[in-house]
């Protein structure tokens, strides 16, 4: 045991370690106390934060339009699909609110008086920080007006018809529409109402025809999802880099490696750990764990805060 407790001594004597940490290591007398590891955290200088990429403006060149849309939650689920993907601009064609729990009283369309139609509460409420798309949204009576305006629109359908158009995903349609609304022209999207989708009028008032592929056998979407899914194979298409999202990468140096593992041994030093155990073989093996484990400044902040406080314990419990 004594042949142990020397070879850890000098294994303390010859390690150097990291600027704030001190080690002192001295008799074990009552008049000759051994002092903990001292430590203070690393002030690590961080990298200035990345700055998040803006939304183009050119997606206020892209419309959502939904037609005759009867469900005021999916209104402003959609508008929530919608900001989140960074588009802006939402239409809404003479709106068929229905009754429902939340809605018992539901708002009238008046083609003749469209300035008066009011979403109801139900529709904010979903929106869920997308009230002011809600606020802003255009409301026409007919989907020419809704269009009048646009260069390229894309209606969303899911059944066979018989039109000259080609048939295309979201994901092909995209390039070509982003194309036209960096170059300014208007585009839009547009969505047919929860029960019936668009008719073949309105499907035919569209020069794009979109459709989100999916399971041949059971093929049913939820309006706002069927927006949510478009809009974000748009919004992915942008190249936007999530550079802002990762975790600033700050690696702990050789020399805090080495501080903590002798803070590390010295603890276990002091719980009797080493007794028959051959110490310096064991701390190699931590050096090489903690040296290949992509260890961070903020990993030894926190073991070494751990270790001092049980080292404080273990000196409190011996007096």
């Amino acid at each position: 045991m004594r042949r142990h407790k020397q070879k850890r001594n000098r294994f303390f004597k010859e390690r150097k370690y990291a600027g704030h940490y001190t080690q002192e290591r001295q008799g074990r007398g009552q008049n000759n106390p051994t002092h903990p590891i001292q430590y203070q955290p690393a002030h690590t200088s961080r990298n200035p934060m990345i700055d998040k990429p803006i939304v183009p403006d050119y997606l206020n060149n892209v419309r959502v339009v939904l037609v005759r849309t009867s469900h005021p939650a999916n209104i402003g689920a959609a508008a929530r699909a919608m900001k989140t993907m960074g588009l802006s601009q939402l239409t809404l064609v003479s709106p068929n609110i229905i009754s429902t729990p939340m809605t018992p009283e539901p708002p009238i369309f008046n083609q003749n008086d469209v300035q008066s139609f009011r979403l109801p509460e139900e529709s904010f409420i979903l929106a869920t920080g997308a009230a002011n798309l809600l606020e802003n949204a255009n409301i026409v009576s007919t989907l020419d007006e809704a269009l009048a305006e646009t260069v390229l629109s894309c209606a969303l359908t899911s059944r066979r018809r018989e039109l000259t158009a080609q048939l295309k995903t979201p994901r092909q349609l995209m390039p070509e529409l982003l194309q036209a609304a960096r170059a300014g022209q208007q585009v839009a999207l547009v969505f047919g109402n929860e029960t019936f989708g668009l008719n073949i009028e309105e499907v035919q008032s569209c020069n794009r025809l979109m459709t989100i592929n999916g399971n041949p056998d059971f093929f049913s979407l939820n309006l706002a999802q069927a927006v949510q899914v478009v809009c974000y194979e748009l919004f992915s298409q942008l190249d936007q880099s999530l550079d802002f999202l990762i975790q600033e990468d700050h690696p702990a140096t050789h020399e805090q490696i080495v501080g903590l593992v002798g803070h590390l041994e010295s603890v276990m030093d002091d719980i009797g750990f080493f007794d028959r155990r051959n110490s310096e073989r064991m701390m190699r093996r931590m050096q090489g764990l903690f040296s290949s484990a992509n260890t961070q400044t903020e990993d030894i902040d926190i073991l070494r805060g751990f270790l001092s406080t049980a080292k404080r314990k273990l000196n409190h419990n011996k007096e």
